[in-house]
């Protein structure tokens, strides 16, 4: 085991992989799957396999949490919320409803645990805070999650939590994505759909902009949105 492996935190979503990439810059990688009981996670379990051996990437860990869809509280995994077109998700005054309750300190936990286990020395997650909505995904949550680590594991030096995206915009992440060779065409961004992107979810919206900011085609486009009024 190297002493640069670094556990990156998979979903299979655009983000994801561009951190994957940036993580292998530096060593080697350990690669973690978490299911919690969102729609789309059949398709989203494709996507980081898919990636995986994209890379080559033997350490591979997928784990179930299915305590978070029986919390609820997130149209990501409740099917009787519904999940808001892009624009209403922007124009909701509190935490949107795809916010699913303290997600990301829940996977994060899991990785830390899985990293000091391995001896590996950072944890890598794709969250960026520019354009996101949730609590979770701020330099401010990321900085104390990692003082906690430092009190509680055993590894010295601890455990870093590094967040190479977190002051980039879907843009920046998309060019950055590029310029390492990152398999974007094999990532999964919709929300909703496990067949075809919707094209008018938060997270589909994101990414079409980031292509068209980052000038380059996306080659998993989704499907423009239909007019209002239509069937």
């Amino acid at each position: 085991m190297t002493s640069h492996t670094a556990v990156v935190l998979l979903s299979g979503g655009l983000d994801s992989c561009v951190a994957a990439a940036v993580a292998r810059e530096a060593g080697d990688l350990a690669l973690l799957h978490v299911n919690y009981g969102q729609r789309t996670s059949a398709r989203e379990l494709s996507a980081f396999e898919q990636i995986a051996n994209y890379y080559g990437v033997e350490r591979k860990l997928t784990v179930d949490v299915d305590h978070l869809r029986h919390i609820g509280g997130s149209s990501l995994i409740d099917p009787s919320l519904q999940i808001p077109d892009g624009a209403e998700e922007v124009a909701e005054v509190a935490v949107p409803t795809t916010y699913v309750p303290f997600r990301n300190g829940n996977l994060l936990a899991i990785a830390v645990a899985w990293a000091e286990a391995l001896r590996a020395t950072a944890v890598y997650i794709g969250a960026h805070e520019q354009e996101s909505l949730y609590p979770d995904c701020t330099a401010a949550f990321f900085e104390a999650f990692g003082e906690a680590v430092s009190a509680g594991t055993a590894m010295k030096p601890a455990i870093t939590i590094e967040t190479p995206l977190l002051s980039l915009d879907k843009g920046g992440i998309v060019r950055l994505g590029a310029e390492l060779k990152a398999p974007l065409h094999l990532t999964w961004s919709c929300y909703q759909s496990d067949e075809v992107p919707c094209g008018r979810c938060h997270s589909c919206e994101l990414r079409r902009g980031g292509f068209v900011d980052a000038g380059l085609p996306d080659p998993a486009a989704a499907p423009s949105a239909p007019p209002p009024g239509a069937a």
